[in-house]
Protein backbone atom coordinates (compact mmCIF):
# COMPACT_ATOMS: atom_id res chain seq x y z
CA UNK A 1 0.00 0.00 0.00
CA UNK A 2 3.57 2.30 -0.30
CA UNK A 3 5.05 4.60 2.00
CA UNK A 4 1.84 5.62 3.47
CA UNK A 5 1.26 2.59 5.73
CA UNK A 6 4.57 3.19 7.46
CA UNK A 7 4.05 6.81 8.22
CA UNK A 8 1.11 9.24 9.98
CA UNK A 9 0.66 13.00 10.46
CA UNK A 10 1.80 14.54 14.18
CA UNK A 11 -1.06 14.61 16.61
CA UNK A 12 -2.68 17.78 17.00
CA UNK A 13 -0.65 18.55 20.65
CA UNK A 14 2.79 17.76 18.51
CA UNK A 15 3.98 21.14 19.64
CA UNK A 16 3.32 20.63 23.20
CA UNK A 17 5.29 16.90 22.88
CA UNK A 18 8.30 18.42 22.25
CA UNK A 19 8.33 21.63 25.13
CA UNK A 20 11.07 20.20 27.33
CA UNK A 21 12.36 17.61 30.08
CA UNK A 22 10.85 17.23 33.35
CA UNK A 23 12.94 20.13 34.62
CA UNK A 24 11.48 22.23 31.85
CA UNK A 25 14.24 23.04 30.22
CA UNK A 26 14.47 22.93 26.64
CA UNK A 27 16.25 19.88 25.51
CA UNK A 28 15.61 18.99 21.53
CA UNK A 29 12.85 17.94 19.32
CA UNK A 30 11.28 14.53 18.38
CA UNK A 31 14.79 13.68 18.40
CA UNK A 32 17.82 13.61 21.39
CA UNK A 33 20.34 15.28 21.05
CA UNK A 34 22.09 12.45 19.48
CA UNK A 35 19.46 11.88 16.89
CA UNK A 36 17.82 9.11 18.22
CA UNK A 37 14.19 9.62 18.23
CA UNK A 38 12.47 10.08 21.56
CA UNK A 39 9.05 9.04 23.06
CA UNK A 40 6.45 12.50 22.39
CA UNK A 41 6.23 13.77 25.92
CA UNK A 42 10.00 13.47 26.61
CA UNK A 43 12.83 15.21 25.96
CA UNK A 44 15.81 14.20 23.97
CA UNK A 45 19.24 14.65 25.83
CA UNK A 46 20.23 18.38 26.24
CA UNK A 47 23.65 19.53 25.23
CA UNK A 48 26.21 20.80 27.62
CA UNK A 49 26.73 24.10 25.67
CA UNK A 50 23.12 24.93 25.32
CA UNK A 51 22.80 24.70 28.79
CA UNK A 52 25.71 27.01 29.26
CA UNK A 53 24.38 29.36 26.64
CA UNK A 54 21.31 29.48 28.56
CA UNK A 55 22.72 30.26 32.06
CA UNK A 56 24.94 32.87 30.91
CA UNK A 57 22.37 34.45 29.11
CA UNK A 58 19.61 34.62 31.71
CA UNK A 59 22.90 35.73 34.41
CA UNK A 60 22.79 38.69 32.21
CA UNK A 61 19.41 39.42 31.95
CA UNK A 62 19.03 39.22 35.53
CA UNK A 63 22.45 41.52 35.50
CA UNK A 64 21.06 44.31 33.27
CA UNK A 65 17.68 44.22 35.11
CA UNK A 66 19.32 44.98 38.70
CA UNK A 67 21.68 47.93 37.01
CA UNK A 68 19.25 49.29 34.92
CA UNK A 69 16.67 49.67 38.41
CA UNK A 70 19.54 51.34 39.76
CA UNK A 71 18.91 54.11 37.92
CA UNK A 72 15.46 54.47 37.06
CA UNK A 73 13.34 54.23 39.49
CA UNK A 74 14.48 53.74 42.46
CA UNK A 75 18.15 56.16 42.29
CA UNK A 76 15.56 59.40 41.51
CA UNK A 77 13.11 58.46 43.87
CA UNK A 78 15.37 57.77 46.50
CA UNK A 79 16.82 61.48 46.19
CA UNK A 80 13.14 62.65 45.21
CA UNK A 81 12.64 64.97 48.28
CA UNK A 82 16.46 66.75 46.97
CA UNK A 83 14.76 67.23 43.42
CA UNK A 84 11.95 68.99 44.86
CA UNK A 85 14.04 71.32 47.04
CA UNK A 86 16.73 71.84 44.12
CA UNK A 87 14.65 72.62 41.48
CA UNK A 88 12.21 74.20 44.00
CA UNK A 89 8.78 72.06 43.07
CA UNK A 90 5.85 70.66 44.86
CA UNK A 91 4.17 67.26 44.81
CA UNK A 92 2.69 67.99 41.73
CA UNK A 93 5.67 68.53 39.98
CA UNK A 94 7.25 65.51 41.22
CA UNK A 95 4.91 63.19 40.07
CA UNK A 96 5.25 64.85 36.74
CA UNK A 97 8.54 63.57 36.76
CA UNK A 98 7.34 59.96 36.85
CA UNK A 99 4.34 60.43 34.74
CA UNK A 100 6.47 61.68 31.60
CA UNK A 101 8.60 58.62 32.19
CA UNK A 102 6.07 56.49 32.20
CA UNK A 103 4.16 58.22 29.37
CA UNK A 104 7.46 58.10 27.14
CA UNK A 105 7.86 54.37 28.11
CA UNK A 106 4.35 53.32 27.04
CA UNK A 107 4.32 55.09 23.55
CA UNK A 108 7.54 53.41 22.31
CA UNK A 109 6.27 49.68 24.21
CA UNK A 110 4.36 48.93 21.17
CA UNK A 111 6.89 50.07 18.70
CA UNK A 112 9.76 47.59 20.43
CA UNK A 113 7.85 45.02 20.60
CA UNK A 114 6.31 45.53 16.53
CA UNK A 115 10.48 44.87 16.35
CA UNK A 116 10.94 42.44 18.42
CA UNK A 117 8.49 40.30 16.91
CA UNK A 118 10.28 40.81 13.58
CA UNK A 119 13.91 41.73 14.01
CA UNK A 120 17.21 40.68 16.16
CA UNK A 121 15.84 40.89 19.25
CA UNK A 122 19.85 40.96 21.44
CA UNK A 123 20.56 43.82 19.55
CA UNK A 124 17.51 45.98 19.82
CA UNK A 125 17.56 45.44 23.47
CA UNK A 126 21.95 46.29 23.94
CA UNK A 127 20.62 49.38 22.05
CA UNK A 128 18.30 50.82 24.26
CA UNK A 129 20.85 50.07 26.91
CA UNK A 130 22.85 52.03 25.86
CA UNK A 131 20.67 54.70 24.67
CA UNK A 132 18.87 54.42 27.99
CA UNK A 133 22.96 54.67 30.34
CA UNK A 134 23.66 57.81 27.88
CA UNK A 135 20.52 59.89 28.49
CA UNK A 136 20.68 59.26 32.45
CA UNK A 137 24.38 59.86 32.78
CA UNK A 138 23.74 63.05 31.21
CA UNK A 139 20.82 64.32 33.35
CA UNK A 140 23.11 64.45 36.14
CA UNK A 141 24.22 67.86 34.58
CA UNK A 142 21.22 69.60 34.51
CA UNK A 143 21.03 73.20 35.78
CA UNK A 144 18.84 73.97 38.60
CA UNK A 145 16.85 76.30 36.67
CA UNK A 146 16.40 74.08 33.60
CA UNK A 147 13.71 71.49 35.35
CA UNK A 148 11.70 71.11 31.80
CA UNK A 149 15.27 69.49 30.86
CA UNK A 150 15.00 67.18 33.31
CA UNK A 151 11.45 66.26 32.60
CA UNK A 152 12.34 65.90 29.22
CA UNK A 153 15.53 63.55 29.98
CA UNK A 154 12.69 61.57 31.87
CA UNK A 155 10.94 60.80 28.82
CA UNK A 156 13.84 59.66 26.63
CA UNK A 157 14.64 57.45 29.59
CA UNK A 158 11.23 55.71 29.12
CA UNK A 159 12.09 54.84 25.51
CA UNK A 160 15.14 53.34 26.55
CA UNK A 161 13.68 51.26 29.30
CA UNK A 162 10.98 49.63 27.07
CA UNK A 163 12.96 48.36 25.01
CA UNK A 164 14.34 45.80 27.22
CA UNK A 165 11.38 45.37 29.16
CA UNK A 166 9.20 44.13 26.26
CA UNK A 167 11.73 41.74 24.57
CA UNK A 168 13.46 40.55 27.30
CA UNK A 169 10.88 38.31 28.91
CA UNK A 170 10.43 36.96 25.31
CA UNK A 171 13.35 35.61 25.23
CA UNK A 172 13.52 33.82 28.37
CA UNK A 173 10.11 32.65 27.09
CA UNK A 174 12.21 30.76 24.25
CA UNK A 175 14.64 29.25 26.78
CA UNK A 176 12.15 27.39 29.46
CA UNK A 177 8.73 25.76 29.60
CA UNK A 178 6.51 24.96 31.94
CA UNK A 179 6.79 25.41 35.62
CA UNK A 180 10.67 26.24 34.83
CA UNK A 181 9.53 29.20 32.84
CA UNK A 182 7.62 30.47 35.10
CA UNK A 183 10.14 30.11 37.89
CA UNK A 184 12.57 32.09 35.25
CA UNK A 185 10.07 34.65 34.21
CA UNK A 186 9.09 35.16 38.09
CA UNK A 187 13.02 36.00 38.75
CA UNK A 188 13.19 37.93 35.62
CA UNK A 189 10.21 40.24 37.18
CA UNK A 190 12.28 39.87 41.13
CA UNK A 191 14.87 41.97 39.24
CA UNK A 192 12.63 44.84 39.26
CA UNK A 193 11.81 45.56 42.80
CA UNK A 194 15.71 44.12 43.49
CA UNK A 195 16.50 47.14 40.85
CA UNK A 196 14.25 49.74 42.59
CA UNK A 197 15.27 48.40 45.71
CA UNK A 198 18.93 48.60 45.53
CA UNK A 199 17.87 52.13 43.74
CA UNK A 200 16.32 53.60 46.65
CA UNK A 201 19.66 52.62 48.60
CA UNK A 202 22.21 53.00 46.54
CA UNK A 203 20.65 56.63 45.17
CA UNK A 204 20.57 57.45 49.44
CA UNK A 205 24.12 56.42 49.75
CA UNK A 206 26.22 57.90 47.04
CA UNK A 207 24.33 61.10 47.84
CA UNK A 208 25.29 61.32 51.23
CA UNK A 209 28.77 59.88 50.56
CA UNK A 210 29.46 62.41 47.57
CA UNK A 211 27.51 65.41 49.37
CA UNK A 212 25.51 66.00 46.71
CA UNK A 213 22.23 64.05 44.99
CA UNK A 214 23.56 64.69 40.64
CA UNK A 215 26.10 61.52 42.09
CA UNK A 216 23.61 59.43 42.70
CA UNK A 217 22.17 58.99 38.64
CA UNK A 218 25.62 59.21 37.67
CA UNK A 219 26.50 55.27 39.20
CA UNK A 220 24.09 53.34 37.34
CA UNK A 221 24.52 54.37 33.64
CA UNK A 222 28.15 52.95 34.10
CA UNK A 223 26.57 49.28 34.64
CA UNK A 224 24.00 50.02 31.51
CA UNK A 225 26.70 50.64 29.36
CA UNK A 226 28.92 47.20 30.62
CA UNK A 227 26.08 45.10 30.89
CA UNK A 228 24.76 45.99 27.12
CA UNK A 229 28.46 45.02 25.95
CA UNK A 230 28.12 41.51 27.34
CA UNK A 231 24.73 41.17 26.01
CA UNK A 232 25.88 41.80 22.66
CA UNK A 233 28.91 39.84 23.15
CA UNK A 234 27.17 36.78 25.20
CA UNK A 235 23.61 35.89 25.24
CA UNK A 236 22.50 33.34 22.57
CA UNK A 237 20.46 34.90 19.53
CA UNK A 238 17.21 32.33 20.66
CA UNK A 239 14.92 31.73 17.50
CA UNK A 240 11.07 32.35 18.35
CA UNK A 241 9.55 29.52 19.60
CA UNK A 242 12.45 27.68 20.46
CA UNK A 243 10.67 26.64 23.91
CA UNK A 244 8.35 24.83 21.84
CA UNK A 245 10.72 23.29 19.45
CA UNK A 246 9.00 25.29 16.72
CA UNK A 247 11.84 27.70 15.91
CA UNK A 248 12.40 25.95 12.31
CA UNK A 249 8.62 25.01 11.20
CA UNK A 250 6.81 28.86 11.95
CA UNK A 251 5.25 29.95 9.02
CA UNK A 252 5.19 33.75 8.12
CA UNK A 253 4.33 36.22 11.01
CA UNK A 254 1.36 37.68 10.54
CA UNK A 255 0.25 41.20 9.75
CA UNK A 256 0.58 43.69 12.97
CA UNK A 257 -2.94 44.24 12.27
CA UNK A 258 -4.03 40.85 12.67
CA UNK A 259 -1.78 40.02 15.86
CA UNK A 260 -3.67 43.23 17.75
CA UNK A 261 -7.47 42.08 16.20
CA UNK A 262 -6.15 38.64 17.90
CA UNK A 263 -4.95 40.03 21.25
CA UNK A 264 -7.77 42.04 21.55
CA UNK A 265 -9.98 38.85 21.61
CA UNK A 266 -8.03 36.95 23.45
CA UNK A 267 -10.41 37.49 26.84
CA UNK A 268 -7.90 36.16 29.27
CA UNK A 269 -4.95 38.68 27.83
CA UNK A 270 -7.74 41.43 27.87
CA UNK A 271 -8.68 41.22 31.79
CA UNK A 272 -5.26 39.90 32.74
CA UNK A 273 -3.88 43.52 31.41
CA UNK A 274 -6.75 45.34 32.95
CA UNK A 275 -5.36 44.20 36.25
CA UNK A 276 -1.59 44.81 35.59
CA UNK A 277 -3.07 47.91 34.98
CA UNK A 278 -4.46 47.99 38.81
CA UNK A 279 -1.11 46.47 39.85
CA UNK A 280 0.99 49.33 37.75
CA UNK A 281 -1.34 52.42 39.41
CA UNK A 282 -1.30 51.25 42.67
CA UNK A 283 2.68 50.41 42.73
CA UNK A 284 3.46 53.13 40.55
CA UNK A 285 2.38 55.81 42.90
CA UNK A 286 3.08 54.01 46.23
CA UNK A 287 6.77 53.69 45.45
CA UNK A 288 7.00 56.73 44.65
CA UNK A 289 5.36 58.33 47.41
CA UNK A 290 5.37 56.28 50.35
CA UNK A 291 8.96 56.98 51.17
CA UNK A 292 8.36 60.70 51.32
CA UNK A 293 4.84 60.21 53.04
CA UNK A 294 6.72 58.25 56.13
CA UNK A 295 9.08 60.60 56.34
CA UNK A 296 6.66 63.74 56.82
CA UNK A 297 4.65 61.30 59.55
CA UNK A 298 8.07 61.23 61.35
CA UNK A 299 8.12 64.91 61.09
CA UNK A 300 4.85 65.17 62.84
CA UNK A 301 6.11 62.94 65.21
CA UNK A 302 8.88 65.22 65.92
CA UNK A 303 11.27 62.14 64.92
CA UNK A 304 12.32 64.06 62.34
CA UNK A 305 13.18 67.44 61.25
CA UNK A 306 11.92 68.58 57.57
CA UNK A 307 14.32 69.43 55.19
CA UNK A 308 14.65 72.81 53.56
CA UNK A 309 17.83 72.68 51.17
CA UNK A 310 19.58 69.22 49.93
CA UNK A 311 21.09 67.35 50.68
CA UNK A 312 17.93 65.68 53.02
CA UNK A 313 18.37 62.76 55.10
CA UNK A 314 18.43 59.23 53.38
CA UNK A 315 16.86 56.71 56.61
CA UNK A 316 13.61 56.65 55.02
CA UNK A 317 14.71 55.58 50.97
CA UNK A 318 17.26 53.32 52.75
CA UNK A 319 14.81 51.35 54.58
CA UNK A 320 12.09 51.42 52.16
CA UNK A 321 15.09 49.84 49.29
CA UNK A 322 15.82 46.80 51.72
CA UNK A 323 11.91 46.29 52.29
CA UNK A 324 11.44 46.40 48.43
CA UNK A 325 14.40 43.84 48.31
CA UNK A 326 13.36 41.78 50.36
CA UNK A 327 9.85 41.42 49.71
CA UNK A 328 10.42 40.91 46.18
CA UNK A 329 13.01 37.88 47.42
CA UNK A 330 9.65 36.08 48.82
CA UNK A 331 7.49 37.03 46.47
CA UNK A 332 9.46 35.49 43.46
CA UNK A 333 10.11 32.65 45.58
CA UNK A 334 6.23 32.40 47.44
CA UNK A 335 4.70 33.06 43.94
CA UNK A 336 6.55 30.27 42.20
CA UNK A 337 6.09 27.63 44.80
CA UNK A 338 2.36 28.63 45.52
CA UNK A 339 1.66 28.55 41.60
CA UNK A 340 3.67 24.73 41.10
CA UNK A 341 1.87 24.01 44.26
CA UNK A 342 -2.01 24.90 43.00
CA UNK A 343 -1.57 23.37 39.40
CA UNK A 344 -1.41 19.94 41.63
CA UNK A 345 -5.28 20.83 42.37
CA UNK A 346 -6.34 23.28 39.48
CA UNK A 347 -5.34 24.60 35.89
CA UNK A 348 -6.57 28.01 36.74
CA UNK A 349 -3.52 28.45 39.29
CA UNK A 350 -1.41 31.16 37.88
CA UNK A 351 -4.34 33.88 37.70
CA UNK A 352 -6.03 32.55 40.71
CA UNK A 353 -2.26 33.11 42.89
CA UNK A 354 -2.61 36.66 41.54
CA UNK A 355 -6.30 37.56 42.48
CA UNK A 356 -5.70 35.97 45.79
CA UNK A 357 -2.11 38.10 46.29
CA UNK A 358 -3.58 41.17 44.64
CA UNK A 359 -6.60 41.51 46.86
CA UNK A 360 -4.51 40.38 50.32
CA UNK A 361 -2.36 43.35 49.49
CA UNK A 362 -4.75 45.51 49.30
CA UNK A 363 -5.31 45.44 53.14
CA UNK A 364 -1.63 45.60 54.16
CA UNK A 365 -1.99 49.02 52.40
CA UNK A 366 -5.08 50.12 54.31
CA UNK A 367 -2.96 49.25 57.48
CA UNK A 368 -0.55 51.73 56.62
CA UNK A 369 -2.25 54.59 56.88
CA UNK A 370 -3.39 53.00 59.55
CA UNK A 371 -0.31 52.74 61.61
CA UNK A 372 1.79 55.84 60.29
CA UNK A 373 0.36 58.77 62.79
CA UNK A 374 1.65 57.05 65.59
CA UNK A 375 4.21 54.41 64.87
CA UNK A 376 6.77 54.37 61.74
CA UNK A 377 7.70 50.79 62.71
CA UNK A 378 4.54 49.13 61.73
CA UNK A 379 4.07 51.15 58.97
CA UNK A 380 6.68 50.11 57.62
CA UNK A 381 5.85 46.32 58.73
CA UNK A 382 2.57 46.92 56.74
CA UNK A 383 4.63 48.01 53.54
CA UNK A 384 6.49 44.90 53.32
CA UNK A 385 2.94 43.42 52.94
CA UNK A 386 1.64 45.51 50.04
CA UNK A 387 4.78 45.26 48.18
CA UNK A 388 4.53 40.98 48.72
CA UNK A 389 1.33 40.82 47.12
CA UNK A 390 1.56 41.77 43.59
CA UNK A 391 4.90 40.19 43.54
CA UNK A 392 3.53 36.62 44.18
CA UNK A 393 1.77 36.77 40.38
CA UNK A 394 3.33 34.97 37.74
CA UNK A 395 3.70 36.26 33.87
CA UNK A 396 -0.02 34.94 32.34
CA UNK A 397 0.92 36.19 28.08
CA UNK A 398 3.46 33.56 27.80
CA UNK A 399 0.61 30.86 28.45
CA UNK A 400 -2.14 32.39 26.66
CA UNK A 401 -0.79 33.58 23.32
CA UNK A 402 1.31 32.11 20.69
CA UNK A 403 5.22 32.35 20.55
CA UNK A 404 5.00 34.97 17.27
CA UNK A 405 2.95 37.26 18.84
CA UNK A 406 4.17 37.35 22.48
CA UNK A 407 6.75 40.79 21.77
CA UNK A 408 3.79 42.39 20.72
CA UNK A 409 1.45 41.05 23.73
CA UNK A 410 3.65 42.15 25.99
CA UNK A 411 4.13 45.44 24.20
CA UNK A 412 0.66 46.46 24.25
CA UNK A 413 0.05 44.73 28.05
CA UNK A 414 2.47 47.27 29.17
CA UNK A 415 1.29 49.76 27.29
CA UNK A 416 -1.99 49.68 28.80
CA UNK A 417 -0.84 48.69 32.06
CA UNK A 418 0.98 52.41 32.12
CA UNK A 419 -1.87 54.18 30.74
CA UNK A 420 -4.58 53.09 32.29
CA UNK A 421 -1.80 52.70 35.56
CA UNK A 422 1.50 54.62 36.54
CA UNK A 423 1.54 56.96 33.65
CA UNK A 424 -0.96 59.07 35.20
CA UNK A 425 -1.11 57.90 39.54
CA UNK A 426 1.87 59.42 40.66
CA UNK A 427 0.92 62.97 39.19
CA UNK A 428 -2.74 62.51 40.32
CA UNK A 429 -1.94 61.61 43.72
CA UNK A 430 0.40 64.70 43.76
CA UNK A 431 -2.51 66.73 42.29
CA UNK A 432 -4.83 65.26 44.74
CA UNK A 433 -2.37 66.00 47.52
CA UNK A 434 -1.79 69.80 46.59
CA UNK A 435 -5.55 70.27 46.21
CA UNK A 436 -6.22 69.22 49.60
CA UNK A 437 -3.12 71.53 50.92
CA UNK A 438 -4.64 74.20 49.04
CA UNK A 439 -7.85 74.52 51.19
CA UNK A 440 -5.92 73.94 54.40
CA UNK A 441 -3.02 75.66 56.60
CA UNK A 442 0.47 75.41 55.23
CA UNK A 443 1.96 72.57 58.38
CA UNK A 444 3.49 69.59 58.79
CA UNK A 445 0.62 68.01 60.00
CA UNK A 446 -1.21 68.47 56.82
CA UNK A 447 1.65 67.88 54.63
CA UNK A 448 1.42 64.65 55.82
CA UNK A 449 -2.56 64.18 56.31
CA UNK A 450 -3.01 65.57 52.73
CA UNK A 451 -0.75 63.06 50.62
CA UNK A 452 -2.18 60.20 52.95
CA UNK A 453 -5.73 61.03 51.59
CA UNK A 454 -4.09 60.85 48.40
CA UNK A 455 -2.87 58.02 48.73
CA UNK A 456 -5.77 55.90 50.32
CA UNK A 457 -7.11 55.76 46.57
CA UNK A 458 -4.46 53.27 46.08
CA UNK A 459 -6.08 49.66 48.13
CA UNK A 460 -9.57 50.22 46.15
CA UNK A 461 -7.72 50.45 42.62
CA UNK A 462 -5.84 46.86 44.30
CA UNK A 463 -9.12 45.46 44.81
CA UNK A 464 -10.21 46.24 41.28
CA UNK A 465 -6.90 44.58 39.98
CA UNK A 466 -7.82 41.43 42.28
CA UNK A 467 -11.41 41.15 40.52
CA UNK A 468 -9.76 41.41 36.97
CA UNK A 469 -7.27 38.23 37.81
CA UNK A 470 -10.60 36.25 38.69
CA UNK A 471 -12.14 36.86 35.78
CA UNK A 472 -8.80 36.03 33.71
CA UNK A 473 -9.33 32.67 35.94
CA UNK A 474 -12.92 31.91 33.82
CA UNK A 475 -11.51 32.18 30.76
CA UNK A 476 -7.72 31.08 31.21
CA UNK A 477 -8.21 27.67 30.09
CA UNK A 478 -9.94 27.92 26.60
CA UNK A 479 -7.71 30.40 25.98
CA UNK A 480 -4.91 28.86 26.50
CA UNK A 481 -6.36 25.47 24.24
CA UNK A 482 -7.22 28.41 21.50
CA UNK A 483 -3.32 29.65 21.32
CA UNK A 484 -2.33 26.00 21.56
CA UNK A 485 -4.26 24.89 18.67
CA UNK A 486 -3.31 28.59 17.00
CA UNK A 487 0.11 27.23 16.72
CA UNK A 488 -0.87 24.00 15.27
CA UNK A 489 -1.77 26.02 12.28
CA UNK A 490 1.54 27.82 12.07
CA UNK A 491 3.89 25.19 11.85
CA UNK A 492 4.35 24.18 8.56
CA UNK A 493 3.23 20.74 7.66
CA UNK A 494 6.30 18.82 8.91
CA UNK A 495 8.00 15.83 7.54
CA UNK A 496 5.98 12.55 8.35
CA UNK A 497 7.14 10.43 11.01
CA UNK A 498 7.48 6.82 10.88
CA UNK A 499 5.58 5.24 13.63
Amino acid sequence: MGQNNHRQALPVSAPRAFASDGDGLVTGGPCGAGGKPGKPGQGGGRSRAGDLQMGAGWALQGRKEAGLGLGTPGIRLGVLLDIQQHFGVKDRGAGLLQSVFICSFMVAAPIFGYLGDRFNRKVILSCGIFFWSAVTFSSSFIPQQYFWLLVLSRGLVGIGEASYSTIAPTIIGDLFTKNTRTLMLSVFYFAIPLGSGLGYITGSSVKQAAGDWHWALRVSPVLGMITGTLILILVPATKRGHADQLGDQLKARTSWLRDMKALIRNRSYVFSSLATSAVSFATGALGMWIPLYLHRAQVVQKTAESCSSPPCGAKDSLIFGAITCFTGFLGVVTGAGATRWCRLRTQRADPLVCAVGMLGSAIFICLIFVAAKSSIVGAYARGWGWLFGPLTCPPLPQYVVIPTRRATAVALQSFTSHLLGDAGSPYLIGFISDLIRQSTKDSPLWEFLSLGYALMLCPFVVVLGGMFFLATALFFLSDRAKAEQQVNQLVMPPASVKV
